[in-house]
Formats: structure tokens, sequence, C-alpha cells
């Protein structure tokens, strides 16, 4: 986001005129211009930003793939820290000094809400992981299931505990600041806990229903990018005016080229492929399911005689892959663009600035939300089974039952198998 920061200087010789500064990136025609923003074809600094912005990308693609292959608690890890970022600069982006001097604690309360937050969405997604982990403790067991149980009562404690804080903290002459605040801080969570959430249950649903749909996004970035840094010529979107056409179509065939293929590639790990069912981090091995079985196509009347393979062996899941393609490629850039007219709203170029040529955590990630929660709604609707299955029925125990009812459970089935045992002999 540019501000007009031209300064108007009256010439002594020309009386009434006024002479305003040219600033260094408008030495470009208007042909080339889109908005009073040169387009990154025109842009003469365009090499040092892109330097400073490759570099930034290659640290933060070396580090992503390090805590993917640490596993899924270690990503779970990483959505945390990032949550954390994004809360930081949003909060920030509201705040006032003046008025927070007469309000001690008060930012403490926005994190009292903040993590309040996190421990019910995680608590609904990861009780079934969590009793998992500690069934080998029998008192361990019966505490971590007693908090699973009661965990909305004491999340719904803590919200009003906070709720009653803030009645107490209102002070006559900040009562406008307060409340915006308040209704600010409820925006923040609904925005960072409802989407990113989604992403949890991605990883733990298997790591490949987060790392396609992320690498997607990747993807469409730096493909939007290079196609618009040298071929950019027609402005995409007034919201932002160094987006080209020729960025959001080169980047939208790469990217549903790169799904149809990196599927294939990703569904022959079962590191990537199976459901993490745990909050451990040991090696996972599994039926790959259907989705990932090798399928035979015969491709003898549908190429030419000279092309070289007349068969070839598919996943199911690439053409589920497609889809989640053209949703990286045309959909989920909307975030982008969403996120754009929220900076020109609060008259802000970045939401922070903690990575080099990229702005801020929130810059990074407002494409990956949009693509998260699509990612695990897709997943629900088109390749997880409805019908009841084993894990259902589990995780329905496991959630509801104290355990001595899931130990009477046991011996009551016992009986029943033993009846049909002797039924059958």
């Amino acid at each position: 986001m540019q501000k007009d920061t031209g300064s108007g200087d009256v010439s002594p010789s020309h009386v009434g005129r006024v002479r305003h500064r040219r600033r260094p990136n408008e030495t470009a025609t208007d042909g080339n211009r889109a908005n009073g923003t040169v387009l990154l074809v025109s842009d003469q600094n365009k090499y040092k930003s892109m330097l400073i912005r490759t570099y930034s990308t290659l640290w933060m693609i070396g580090g992503f793939v390090f805590v993917v292959y640490m596993g899924h608690l270690y990503i779970w890890a990483m959505v945390v820290v990032i949550q954390i970022f994004m809360a930081t600069e949003l909060f920030n982006l509201l705040r006032r000094s003046s008025e927070e001097k007469q309000l001690p604690g008060f930012r403490l309360l926005n994190w009292h809400f903040f993590f309040t937050a996190m421990l019910f969405t995680y608590g609904r997604f990861l009780s079934r992981e969590l009793v998992n982990t500690v069934t080998s403790d029998h008192l361990l067991y019966k505490l971590v299931s007693g908090l699973i149980k009661y965990q909305m009562f004491i999340c719904y404690f803590l919200y009003i505990a906070g709720f009653v804080w803030f009645i107490l903290t209102l002070k006559k002459k900040t009562y406008n600041y307060q409340f915006k605040q308040y209704a600010w801080t409820h925006m923040i969570l609904l925005t960072v806990f409802a989407q990113s959430s989604f992403t949890v249950a991605n990883i733990f649903e298997g790591m490949f229903w987060f790392l396609l749909p992320a690498s997607l996004i990747v993807i469409n970035d730096i493909a939007a990018y290079l196609f618009g840094f040298f071929l950019g010529r027609t402005p995409l979107i007034k919201l932002s005016p160094k987006k080209t056409w020729e960025g959001f179509i080169g980047a939208s065939v790469t990217t549903i080229i790169s799904a149809f293929l990196l599927a294939n590639v990703m569904g022959h790990f079962q590191w990537l492929t199976c459901p993490r069912k745990d909050l451990s981090t040991g090696w996972l091995t599994c039926d790959p399911g259907s989705m990932f079985k090798p399928e035979h196509y015969f491709l003898g009347d549908w190429v030419p005689q000279w092309f070289p393979w007349k068969e070839v062996f598919l996943l199911p899941v690439q053409w589920h892959a497609l889809a989640l393609g053209l949703f990286a490629s045309i959909i989920a850039p909307f975030g982008g663009f969403f996120a754009s007219g929220f900076k020109r709203a609060f008259k802000i170029k970045d939401f922070g600035d903690s990575i080099p040529g990229h702005g801020g955590i929130t810059d990074r990630m407002d494409c990956q939300m949009v693509m998260a929660v699509f990612a695990y709604i897709y997943h629900q609707s088109f390749i997880s089974p409805h019908n009841f299955s084993v894990d259902t029925i589990l995780d329905q125990i496991v959630r509801n039952l104290t355990y001595e009812e899931q130990k009477s459970l046991y011996q009551q089935l016992g009986e029943i198998f033993r009846e049909r045992q002797f039924m059958q002999s």
C-alpha cells in the first residue's frame, strides 16, 4: 500500500504553481501504471526486492520442510506459533498507547480470551488423539478423560471470567476504546481459530491433506509473482494494483498441473497418507486405502502412435487434487485480495515486518487460511467415509463414557462374543 507522500513546493518564479516531488518509482509511463502503483514488470527496484523476497522464501521453505519431516506434533506446534504471531499483529493494529496507559493489564485480557479459544478449539479437535496418548497410565487416563468430558464447561467458565474481568475494568473516559477492543478481539479469534483449527484437523487426518493444499498456495504465490514479474502488463484488480492477469493465469495453470503431479508423489509415502491417532512422533504405517492405490489406465486410442507411453498408473486421489488445484488458483487468491482491501481500509502496507520482503505472518497466511477450510470440507464431503466405522465408534466411547463404563462395555461385548461362539459350535 503506498501513501501519497508528494509534498507541494511553491516556486518563486511561478507563483501559485504547485510542484509535486516525484517519487523514485514514478518514472514509468502512465501506460504501465495501475491505480497509481507501478507494475512489477516496470518497477526499477524490482530485482533488489526479488532478491530479498527469494532469500526469505528459501528460509521459510527450508524451515517448513524440516518441521514436516519432524512430524505431526511439530507441525501442530508450528501452527500454534503462527497463530500467536498473527494475533499479535492483529491486536497491535488498533492498539492505542494513550488509552492503554489508563488501563493496566488490559492487553492481558486479550490474551486470556486467545488462550481460552485455543483450549476450546484444540480440545474439540484433538480429544481422541490426546486420550490415545495416555492410555497406558490409569490415573492420567482418568484425569484426561475427565478434562475432555468437562472441557466445554471449563472453557465457558474461563470465557465468563474474562467477560466479568472486562466489565470490572471499564473506565468512564475509555468506554469507546474498550468496547472496540472487545469486539476486535472476538473478530481476531474468529479469524484465527475458526480457520486454522481446520488446518490441525487436516494434519491428523493425514499429513497429505495438510501438505498438498499448503504447497499449492506456495506454488501459486511464487508462480504469480514470477509471471507478473517478467510478463505482467494487464492489471487484475484494483485492491492489489501490482497483481496482473498474466500472473494470475500463469499461476493458475502452474498450480493445477503441480496439484496433479504432487498428489502422485506424496501419495506414495505412508508417512504422509496415514492418519495420526495419537500425539506421539513415531513412524506411521497403515493400509493406504483405495485413494492411494495405483490404478491402471490404457491410453491406446487417446494418444498418437509416436507417443512412447500407451498406459499409465495413477492414484485416484490425483483427480481430487485437481479440485484442490482449481480452488488454490482461482478462489484462494481472493483471501489475499481481502487482506489487501483490509490493509487499504487501515492505511497500512503490511500487517507486520517479521518476514523481510513479505511483510508479517498474517500477510503470508491469508490465502492459506481459506485453503485449509476448503481442504477440510472437501475431505469430509468427498473422501472421508460417511458410514460408521470402528474409529468413529471408539471416538464416541472415549469421549462420552467413563473408564468404568468403558470397562463394563468391554465385559458385555466379551459375553456376547462367547455366546455367539457357543451357538456356532
